[in-house]
């Protein structure tokens, strides 16, 4: 997806090393990332890594970054403040050679949010084209970006100021970047080529003193293994809003889909940069698996976390409170189909009376405004209490109705279905906020039930 915000990232800057009488005249245009051509590549660019700064002073107008700033007075760095956070984004594979679209709107978010130091690291030149050999050279970067914090320490700034958000195979950059410091996010981290790495070559809980994943395409791009202290996943594979990404690997190098195929690796990104701008809070549930999570086995944040669901976003160790930190823990949670993907966890619960022949049911939350959730059941004749989680865009006082209509086939279900209750519920559970039940309720087949709730938030 293209990012309107790029007017950042248009023009070249540098911040000079010269006198300080020659810096305004010197410092006109806005940085770009590097755009190496298929030619370069052939011919075999050195390894070439730059850095493009961005705070609330220079939002507008990017400014390149370098070592050499450093080494003279803070009036060649105006816009770098040793005081504040630092947050550092890496980019991942680029294979057309492109600029990342993403970058823009991702800093934006993080300004809005905070008042920062946000550092790109512009790595482009390395990791395009040839992604097995984007991958012999990612440690050569990471000892790059290494050098670089190592000196901003020894200018004042401090490790735990330093965040690293890595995208794709730039989440295994910003893992070996080192243990030093306070923490990383990896961004649906890379899975080819990493997937049966040593841990020492590869993001791993090990790599800060907090890493945080967000996984939704681990059966492809994406990796399939747990390589945070908390590892979110929204069932982590093919995201709804998404066409199959099931392609081989090296068509989407040489044919004109790329971004068609990444919805699902770049939802993660996207999903994040919906929680920094606050649109919804995404909330993630310890499960041994995203069935088990659906079928209403955990609905509670006990256990490892104390009763405190971990969140996406900027908070400390993403809100955990435990210690000691979890390691390795898969945390699930919904999103919807279209941005902001924000989901308030519904929970359906009904009971239905012996049947004689199974039924298949459908279930509607509708709230007047926003797309309907449609929920599918199959009733057993064994059985007669059903729970679901389900996504719904808005919170349970704003459900305005639900609808239930009987979907199965003539003469092979059930006709009539008579349910003892239906509720629908939201977790995890707010205090003060009761279920919504509807009791004894008959339903015949091929005509829709209906009940309206007058409720005010």
């Amino acid at each position: 997806m293209a990012w309107k915000w790029i007017k950042a990232f248009v023009c070249l800057s540098m911040c000079v090393t010269s006198a300080v009488g020659n810096e305004e005249a010197s410092c006109k245009k806005c940085a770009d990332f590097n755009n190496p051509t298929w030619l370069e590549y052939r011919l075999g660019t050195k390894l070439k890594v730059q850095y493009i700064l961005l705070t609330r002073n220079n939002a507008d107008c990017a400014s390149l970054f370098t070592q050499d700033c450093l080494n003279h007075t803070q009036k060649h760095t105006p816009y770098f403040n040793l005081s504040l956070p630092t947050k550092v984004i890496v980019h991942g594979y680029r294979a057309l050679g492109s600029k990342p679209s993403w970058v823009s709107g991702l800093a934006k978010a993080l300004l809005q949010e905070e008042d920062m130091n946000v550092l790109v690291v512009d790595w482009v030149y390395i990791a395009s084209f040839a992604y097995n050999l984007v991958v012999e050279n990612y440690k050569e970067v990471a000892v790059q970006i290494s050098v670089l914090i190592n000196k901003l320490t020894k200018y004042g700034s401090t490790l735990e100021s330093f965040h690293f958000i890595g995208v794709s195979l730039g989440a295994h950059v910003s893992g070996f970047v080192g243990t030093l410091f306070i923490g990383k996010l990896g961004l649906d981290p890379a899975g080819p080529m990493f997937k049966s790495a040593d841990p020492f070559d590869r993001l791993d809980s090990s790599d800060a003193l907090f890493v945080e994943a967000i996984h939704t395409d681990s059966d492809f791009f994406g990796i399939s293994i747990p390589v945070g202290h908390v590892d979110f996943l929204n069932g982590g594979t093919d995201q709804s809003g998404c066409a199959s990404s099931k392609f081989d690997l090296s068509v989407f190098i040489y044919f004109p889909v790329y971004g068609y195929v990444i919805c699902d690796h770049m939802r993660a990104l996207h999903i994040y940069m919906s929680a920094l701008n606050r649109s919804c809070s995404f909330i993630g549930f310890p499960c041994s698996s995203y069935e088990e999570f659906l079928a209403e086995k955990c609905i509670t944040c006990e256990g490892p976390f104390n009763g405190t669901c971990p969140q996406i976003g900027l908070l400390k160790n993403s809100g955990i409170t435990a210690t000691p930190l979890p390691n390795q823990e898969k945390v699930y949670l919904l999103t919807t189909a279209t941005a902001p993907y924000c989901a308030h966890h519904i929970l359906v619960e009904l009971r239905v009376s012996p049947l004689d022949k199974n039924a298949d049911v459908q279930l509607t939350l509708i709230t007047v405004g926003h797309p309907e959730t449609e929920l599918k059941l199959k009733l057993n004749t064994d059985e007669m209490v059903y729970k679901k989680v389900t996504a719904h865009p808005e919170q349970l006082c704003k459900i305005d109705s639900v609808q239930v209509k009987n979907t199965g086939a003539r003469f092979y279900r059930q006709g009539d279905i008579h349910f003892d209750y239906i509720c629908i519920s939201e977790i995890p559970q707010t205090r003060g906020l009761d279920p919504l039940c509807v009791k004894n309720i008959n339903i015949g087949r091929g005509v829709p039930w209906s009940h309206v709730f007058v409720q005010v938030c």
